[in-house]
């Protein structure tokens, strides 16, 4: 058996493999940001974080005026369904002492209490920011008004308030009740009798 040399151990061994031959392309690294360019991101991004504050403040102050009112609503407007309760109440009394008044002699005293008793209810309610809208006279308001019939008038021009059937009312400016009324048309004309 004929001996190997070094040399030919050498081509027949694993790390004599041939390597694959190194690419002309050479990988570019991302260049360090020059100190100039690092200072105008930071502050771009102070910019954009002091305007996220300044809106997230200003969203937080507005939340709170919010709020504020919320609870002051809150406060005016407590009472507003024992007001709704109280109401009827008033208005029987009124219409006693409208239906007493046509018989001053049998019923003097009486209507002299339940005008008392009135009286008392409507200073009551008007401490609490009750107030009864005005309505004879006035043109008609679906906001304030609830229409329940047309009376034809040549006194009022139409779409005026005529007559009122029930009191309507406002508790600090905003409407509780409106008023039942009745509201002016213009006349027909006379009708010829045929000969």
């Amino acid at each position: 058996m004929a001996k190997k040399n070094k040399h030919d151990q050498e081509e027949t061994s694993p790390l004599s493999e041939e390597l694959p031959a190194e690419t002309d392309a050479v990988e570019v690294l991302p260049a360090e940001p020059t100190p100039d360019e690092t200072l105008a991101a930071l502050r771009q991004e102070a910019e954009q974080n002091r305007d996220l504050y300044l809106r997230a403040r200003a969203d937080l102050e507005n939340y709170r005026k919010r709020a504020q009112r919320d609870k002051e609503d809150l406060a005016r407007f407590a009472n507003e369904n024992i007001l709704r309760g109280i109401l009827p109440v008033l208005d029987n009394l009124e219409r006693a002492v409208e239906h007493a008044g046509k018989d001053d002699k049998a019923q003097g005293s009486l209507l002299e209490g339940v005008q008392m008793t009135v009286d008392m209810f409507g200073r009551l309610v008007e401490r609490f920011g009750v107030v009864p809208i005005t309505t004879v006279g006035e043109a008609f308001d679906p906001s304030r008004h609830e229409a329940v019939g047309q009376i034809e008038s040549a006194e009022y021009p139409p779409n005026t308030v005529v007559q009122e059937l029930q009191k309507g009312y406002l508790l600090n400016d905003r409407l509780l009740r409106p008023a039942m009324v009745m509201v002016a048309k213009t006349p027909s004309p006379p009708v010829e009798a045929a000969e």
